[in-house]
């Protein structure tokens, strides 16, 4: 009976564990949403203390580190070449390089290497901003590759392209949201992860006019019920869409409602609890309830923000729904009503365009001059503390396993010790 009672705590403490350590297998993590469910996680560092350690990068990116138990991937730029880089989690060095092709170069402040991979725990799948699309696994060898561009015309948008892909069950979801230097419609993909082969391809038809059309973010997974459905935003409009036939199902409208000329959307949607939060330039972000199909504007918004971000998505536990600008203004909002709870609060002067992470009861937000505010989560503004790498930063910071990874202009740093192996 003893050993049976041990054997059980054992199971019981390991189940808990794997609980609280997460993959970080898409951009915005295990949940989708930028939140993370693990404990005790650094809350200090500097470009020595606490770090783990740091991997010389060639240069910077917009992508965010992907990480599956030992391996981290990154989409990585270097003059004119982009690559796939594998990374042994435990040593940071990395343990191949895959080519992804020629043909990066900056665009304002970003490159092709932009877009984060994807993996689901066996295989690993690369976009680049050229339409480069690659298939890996983890040994490095080369599924399959296909170039969207070659297949579909031209990227059509002012700041290049930058969106991830969505990895859902047994396929990837791109989005393609152009019409700025294009006249060619905008779509949505459905990409075989075993083959690389389109499953299906539908037009996104959109009014937005000049750069309005041209969206930047990141595809998302609405769940209810029985239901699951893509969301995509941009063109002026949040639509949802079957994953097994790309139909759309449901629009709502007015994301641009003065029909300005230049709003396009860089800023993802979140989902929490079955309500999706679409940003859009600034105002409105807004709140959507599920369930509706055909044009929904007038009878599923919840709530609407004008002071809502432009380049960082925001993040949300359900409870709380925090946001921050490109200046580094902060509010949080109540998620189910929009109520402000606390701001405008103003932290460290800076330009941010990295996305917030929430876990641990903790806000991280990194700047470009790569500053990590960390905020006390809740109801109170509490700055609890500000680490400085002091080296340029686009990329969004990632969790796994009790540490943090960020990547700036120079390193790769692993934050914080390793809790399970």
């Amino acid at each position: 009976m003893r050993k049976k009672l041990i054997f059980a705590i054992v199971v019981m403490l390991i189940s808990m564990n794997s609980v609280f350590a997460d993959n970080w297998a898409q951009w915005r993590g295990p949940h989708l949403n930028g939140t993370s469910s693990e404990k005790n996680l650094p809350l200090k560092w500097s470009t020595e203390e606490n770090v783990t350690w740091k991997l010389a990068m060639p240069e910077w990116s917009g992508s965010t580190p992907i990480i599956w138990g030992d391996y981290l991937f990154l989409n990585v730029a270097e003059k004119e070449e982009l690559s796939l880089w594998c990374i042994d989690r435990n040593k940071g060095a990395a343990l191949w390089k895959r080519p992804l092709g020629a043909g990066n170069h900056k665009l304002r402040k970003h490159n092709m290497s932009s877009p984060s991979p994807v993996t689901d725990g066996q295989n690993v799948y690369v976009l680049t901003g050229t339409g480069v699309l690659k298939g890996f696994d983890f040994k490095g060898n080369q599924l399959w590759a296909r170039e969207i561009q070659k297949d579909y015309g031209q990227f059509g948008l002012n700041w290049g392209y930058a969106s991830s892909p969505l990895l859902y069950q047994d396929a990837l979801f791109v989005q393609v949201l152009h019409g700025m230097n294009t006249d060619d419609p905008s779509y949505l993909l459905r990409v075989d992860k075993k083959t690389g082969k389109t499953l299906w391809r539908v037009e996104r038809p959109t009014a937005a006019i000049k750069e309005s059309p041209d969206s930047y973010t990141t595809p998302a997974l609405l769940r209810y019920g029985n239901n699951t459905e893509i969301v995509v935003t941009g063109g002026d409009c949040v639509t949802g869409h079957d994953p097994a036939t790309g139909k759309e199902l449901w629009r709502v409208n007015g994301l641009n409602p003065e029909n300005h000329p230049f709003y396009r959307i860089v800023a993802s949607p979140v989902v929490v609890d079955s309500v999706v939060y679409a940003p859009t330039r600034v105002k409105p972000l807004t709140a959507i309830k599920a369930g509706g199909r055909g044009d929904i504007t007038a009878t599923h918004k919840l709530w609407s923000f004008d002071r809502g971000p432009d380049v960082p998505t925001p993040v949300s536990d359900g409870k709380y729904f925090y946001t921050i600008d490109d200046r580094g203004v902060s509010w949080c909002l109540d998620a189910a009503s929009g109520r402000v709870i606390w701001g405008p609060e103003r932290i460290k002067p800076a330009t941010y365009s990295a996305s917030p992470v929430l876990a641990d009861g903790k806000i991280y937000i990194t700047n470009e001059d790569g500053l990590t505010v960390v905020l006390k989560a809740g109801d109170k503004f509490e700055v609890l503390a500000e680490n400085d790498l002091k080296d340029y930063c686009l990329s969004s910071l990632a969790i796994s396993d009790g540490q943090i990874f960020l990547r700036t202009a120079q390193y790769l740093y692993c934050i914080g010790k390793r809790t399970t192996k």
